[in-house]
Formats: structure tokens, sequence, C-alpha cells
């Protein structure tokens, strides 16, 4: 996987210290995605689940010690601290809110950018999320965001790639309600599955030959979902059905 594929979210006040850090990371082959104060980085951080954050401590309406404790309470993004702050409680503080890594203002761009890549790199554990799903006559590509149907594009919304990716981790498991809620929609939102549902309903649209029998995206009824990466035999099939989940575990 190339830097090209990651998305790094800059959480910065200072204008010019973004602009540098847009520079430098656009010079890394990254997508960089900037928010000004900690109630807009939970914002981005929600709306573009980015690979990686880079985080201040600093921020004209809170500290960015509460952006990572925030953050880290529905998402194991990688966080790097950015921060003049030079006290070693500073950074234990830092560290034990959630940040995997500290690095100290003024910083060179080349040891930062070493930081990123090795962050990234640990949180690319094996068995992790492939980067590539055949799914029936599709082709989708989690890293780009990118999926084929028969050679033709074929759109999935970020929600439905979210889903997605979660059940790709736990292929062959069952995935409960409540942690697709949680990792796909936030913390907030565990008790909406009328979303789930629809957001289930409208993958199977685009993804299973046959929506209403589902042999990919199956449903395990009173548990979850469950994706499967090859063909079930059809008195399976016909076991699993297309019924949605109707109580969270």
């Amino acid at each position: 996987m190339t830097a090209a594929m990651h998305q790094v979210l800059v959480v910065e006040d200072e204008p010019g210290i973004r602009a540098v850090l847009r520079l430098m990371l656009q010079s890394g082959k990254y997508r960089v995605v900037e928010a000004e104060t900690a109630a807009r980085a939970e914002v981005e951080a929600r709306t573009h689940r980015p690979d990686l954050l880079i985080v201040d401590l600093g921020l004209p309406d809170g500290d960015g010690l509460d952006v990572i404790r925030r953050v880290r309470a529905w998402s194991p993004v990688p966080i790097i601290v950015l921060s003049a702050r030079i006290m070693e409680d500073q950074k234990v503080a830092a560290l034990d809110a959630g940040a995997d890594d500290f690095v100290t203002k003024p910083f060179g761009a080349s040891e930062l950018l070493a930081r990123v890549r090795a962050a990234l790199r640990r949180s690319a554990r094996p068995g992790d999320t492939p980067p590539r799903l055949t799914i029936g006559r599709s082709i989708v590509d989690l890293a780009r965001r990118n999926t084929l149907a028969d050679g033709r594009e074929l759109h999935l919304t970020p929600l439905e790639y979210r889903v997605l990716e979660c059940l790709a981790r736990n292929a062959g498991m069952i995935v409960t309600q409540r942690q697709l809620l949680r990792e796909a929609w936030g913390p907030d939102r565990q008790g909406d599955s009328r979303s789930l549902r629809v957001c289930i309903r409208n993958l199977r649209a685009k993804l299973e030959p046959d929506p209403s029998r589902p042999k990919y995206i199956v449903t395990e009824a009173g548990l979850g979902y469950r994706l499967r990466l090859d063909d079930p035999p059809d008195a399976e099939r016909d076991r699993v059905g297309p019924g949605d989940v109707s109580t969270a575990s």
C-alpha cells in the first residue's frame, strides 16, 4: 500500500503551520484534510475517517487532549501530537490520552514524515482490511475507495465503504449491529438500527447478484451480519436469508 492511498487530518490553528504541513504531506503523496479547532477536528474525523491524525495541543476552543480522547473513544486511528509543549508530564499526558507519538515544534520535515510512515505501518496489522475484495462480479478496492462491477465503476457512498470495511476486517465472522454502528457512525448513533438496515440493503442492491437472496452480505438473525467471500451452498444460503437484524449484542 503506497502513501498516496492514505489520508491525514491536520488539526492546527495556525494557518502558516497548516500550510507547511499541507505542502510537506502532499509532497509525500498523502491526501490532506484540515481542521483549525477542536470542534471542527471531530467533525472532519467522523466525516473523512482519515488514516492518521496530526494534532496540535493548543487549540482556540479547547485542548488537543480532548480531541484525542474523543476520537479514541470510537476509533483506533494513529494519532501524532505536534506541539510546542516540551515538559515530560505534558508528553506523558498526551500519550496517556491515546496519542501514538509526540513530535515537538519546531520540527523537521524528514523526521515528521518518518514518524507518519512508522505510525501507518504499525496500524496496518497483518490480517487487517484487505486492499481488494471480490464480491460476486464486483471488485472492491477498500484502500482506494473504488469499486468495479463488470469492468465499470460502481458508486458506493463513504458510509457504505465504512460498513463494508468493518465487515471485511472480520470476513467470515459475525459482526454485531452494535459494532457496525460504533465504527461506521460513531458511539452517539449506536441505537440507529434503521440507518444500518438501509445501508446494508443499499450495499446488497449494488453488490449482490440477487439482493433478495444475499450470498455475500448475510444476516445472522438476532446477532448481526457476516461477510462471505466465497459462494455458500444453496442450502446454507436459504438458511441465512435476507432478513435484517432485530437485536444488538
